[in-house]
């Protein structure tokens, strides 16, 4: 296979490994016909059909017997000689047919004909796929094909196809003959796949196909989407599957500045729309040849020529401009964008205010007044300013073209109820990117996702800002403390509050608390609060990332079952459980963190405790198995 440009795994679109060749287990049709394509052994038409169900040419199996071999990267377009009397040098299957005469593959019939338009039968093709693997065909005894038969059949070669050995092959038939055959260890014991890449090690020792690996080396780009950017694509963009940040997605839905791969073998097109603006703050390990840069506060690894050029001494961004970078689907710099001719808005929190010093690209230093902000895509960004006004916690509008100028935001309710879906909110839909965070006080935002807040309903301050987009979606939303996922759930063990008064009219007030939090035990206390709590589950909750405001008891339910999700409670109703739920046992009346799957199993009474209804965004936090 040539060599395609290597990067990180994909978010979205790409599963985990498929199962072990050694369980001769069946992989899905499009699992099979994606690593062929990957490998450019079994491809499909001009518009990407298979055509699976027709049956296979002797031309055309050697066609792809060829391709599957380590060889395949030296056939060429034409031949100097026919390689049988029925397979003029014209054929079009001529190059391919005298090569796997050369490799040993295949061989005319006693006339020393080929045949190459007669249908393959499994027994053949077989025959062919053995000697790939290194097996020669002195090896086998009895008559042709009881031998062959057999050890594809001991090597697992057979799964996914149940044709008899005299029956023609259909294309579906020889796409898991030879996707059986990347999995299987040739004579000398290594994994046939691993013969063909043997830089990649897409086969580990279990027999399990790294399939994140093989697509990205099938991989190509990236390109900056510019109008007319389709036609670099080698081939038709118009049969393309095109995925975009992850999700499926149509031609169109691919946008300017999207940074793009494809693979011509798969027809497939991935696009990424990722970017980050801010000021260029440092490159290491030089501004002359940087590998890295640092742009509103976070480092990038840059992973293209042409963006490493623009960002040294010889391109056009200098320390200290305001750049816009484009990131690839590893979240490394593919481009630098021009930033006075995006157009882009980003919202989020300050999460930090402060004066930083910068250096000012000719050996000297200057200090601005510098914002943090967590935006609601999940990512922390930080711009210099001149407003004065801003601090931690307040709303932010980053407008990222031109200067990158940061501007409050005044806060704008919105009220009704997330439908059961996580699409619509209201009378408003969520658009198909929309971007949602999480707050409260002066924590660290979280993002979360639209299903998170299924049938929730939202009133008073629950939405802190949203935005809509040109359709009238909810674009981007902002939440106050909705989830209650940004505080931490344990076990208040020890109560300990004095609040009496004493003569002369004056009171004496004070509190200290232990509790279990993962399972440590911790002290929290005040010296002039008292927060009225008594032993049992609770809620720390956070006004800071390091500060404790307060904790909070939460509330139970008998519960009479549970699954990996959800609670079934003993007056009937299903709640759904926190995805980070704490599980405890009470072991001689002492609290053992435990784990959900545990307690599933075991012969408790359990009660769970929640920290506030669904319809508020609670869940169940904590369970206690006793």
């Amino acid at each position: 296979m040539k060599q395609r440009l290597l990067s990180g795994l994909l978010a979205v679109v790409l599963l985990l490994g498929l199962a072990p060749a050694a369980l001769a287990a069946v992989p899905a049709e499009e699992e099979a016909a994606q690593v062929l394509a990957a490998l450019d052994i079994m491809v499909g038409d001009q518009n990407g059909d298979l055509a699976l169900d027709r049956t296979l040419t002797r031309a055309e199996f050697a066609k792809l017997a060829v391709a599957a071999s380590t060889s395949r990267d030296t056939v060429g377009d034409t031949v100097a000689v026919k390689p049988y009397p029925d397979v003029p040098q014209t054929h079009w299957a001529a190059p391919y047919i005298k090569a796997a005469v050369d490799l040993g593959l295949v061989q005319g019939d006693l006339r020393g004909y080929f045949n190459p338009d007669r249908t393959i039968t499994l027994a053949e093709g077989v025959t062919v796929i053995l000697r790939l693997l290194g097996y020669a065909d002195s090896e086998f005894t009895g008559v042709w094909p009881s031998g062959q038969m057999a050890q594809y059949r001991a090597l697992d070669l057979d799964a996914g196809i149940s044709l008899g050995q005299d029956s023609s092959m259909t294309r579906r038939d020889a796409m898991y003959l030879f996707y059986n055959l990347l999995l299987t260890k040739n004579k000398s014991g290594t994994y046939y796949l691993n013969v063909l890449e043997p830089t990649l090690n897409l086969v580990n020792a279990s027999g399990e196909l790294d399939r994140v690996a093989l697509i990205n080396s099938a991989m190509d780009g990236p390109v900056v989407a510019s109008a007319g950017w389709q036609s670099q694509l080698p081939f038709a963009s118009s049969t393309a599957k095109v995925y975009r940040d992850g999700k499926t997605a149509s031609l169109d839905a691919v946008q300017l500045q999207d940074v793009v791969y494809w693979s011509a073998s798969m027809r497939t097109v991935w696009a990424y729309s990722d970017k980050v603006t801010g000021t260029y703050e440092a490159a290491s390990p030089s501004i002359t040849a940087p590998t890295s840069v640092t742009v509103a506060g976070k480092t990038y690894a840059i992973e293209t020529t042409g963006a490493a050029y623009a960002l040294s001494d010889l391109g056009g961004w200098q320390l200290g401009d305001t750049v816009t970078l484009l990131l690839g689907r590893s979240g490394g710099v593919a481009a630098v964008a021009d930033s006075q001719n995006m157009d882009t808005v980003l919202y989020g929190v300050v999460t930090k205010a402060e004066n930083t010093t910068y250096s000012d690209g000719k050996g000297g230093t200057y200090t601005a007044r510098t914002v943090t902000v967590a935006a609601t895509d999940g990512g922390s960004y930080r711009y210099q300013t001149t407003n004065k006004n801003l601090d931690v916690g307040d709303l932010a509008r980053v407008e990222t073209g031109g200067t990158g100028s940061v501007t409050p935001l005044a806060e704008t309710r919105l009220t009704g109820k997330m439908n059961s879906d996580g699409t619509k909110l209201g009378s408003y839909p969520l658009a198909e990117d929309v971007q949602i965070i999480d707050t409260y006080e002066e924590r660290t935002p979280i993002r979360i996702y639209p299903q998170r807040l299924a049938n929730v309903s939202f009133t008073g301050d629950m939405v802190r800002y949203y935005v809509l987009n040109a359709r009238g979606e909810i674009s981007r939303l902002i939440l106050n403390d909705v989830t209650g996922d940004l505080h931490q759930y344990g076990i208040l063990t020890e109560v300990n509050e004095v609040d009496v008064s004493i003569p002369g009219g004056s009171f004496v007030t004070s509190s200290s608390y232990t509790y279990l939090l993962g399972g440590q035990e911790q002290v929290f206390g005040s010296s002039n609060t008292v927060y009225n709590l008594k032993v049992g589950p609770c809620q720390v909750k956070m006004d800071s990332d390091t500060n404790i405001e307060r904790l909070v008891n939460l509330e139970q339910r008998s519960l009479t079952g549970i699954s990996t999700s959800t609670a079934t409670g003993s007056d009937n109703r299903e709640y759904t459980l926190s995805e980070t739920v704490a599980c405890y046992v009470v072991v001689n009346g002492e609290y053992q963190l435990t784990t959900l799957s545990r307690i599933q199993s075991g012969d408790y009474t359990l009660t769970g405790w929640y920290d506030k209804e669904e319809s508020a965004g609670g869940r169940i936090r904590v369970i206690v198995a006793r």
